[in-house]
């Protein structure tokens, strides 16, 4: 996977090829994998965010697309999240005028997330963000 790093805990990724079926895809396994490891109540708010990066990976990359989901391990209350794409380029934030339909994929990945940001790699790379898992 593109721009990967190593981090403690469990680990599930997925990779799907640039077409507009892999937005769906990454939706429904982002759910799955989140109530198989009990974190239901993070499945919505995470699916949502993993759509809206796939899709701009959909929008200016042409290759596969890979999504990663990381478990916290022991007292880690974060769930990190990746999606990576072979497109160098990192995302931009811009300002949607409220008439555009596109736009606020980055700025809702901001407001919904802990934390969020970009990873070069040679061959494409990452945006993650991190959700708090509830206690």
């Amino acid at each position: 996977m593109i721009g990967v790093i190593d981090t403690e805990g469990d680990c599930a990724e997925w990779s799907f090829p640039a077409e507009p079926g892999a937005v769906r895809g990454a939706r429904t396994v982002v759910r799955g994998q989140l109530r198989d490891w009990g974190l239901d109540t993070l499945g919505e708010i995470a699916a949502l965010l993993v759509s809206e990066l796939v899709t701009n990976s959909l929008r200016h990359a042409t290759g596969p697309i890979g999504v990663r989901l990381v478990r916290p391990a022991g007292s880690v209350a974060t769930l990190l999240v990746e999606v990576s794409d072979p497109l160098p380029d990192p995302p931009r934030e811009r300002a949607a005028g409220p008439e555009e339909e596109g736009g606020r994929g980055l700025q809702l990945v901001a407001h919904s997330s802990s934390r969020w940001g970009t990873r070069s790699a040679d061959a494409g790379k990452t945006v993650w963000f991190e959700l708090p898992v509830p206690g």
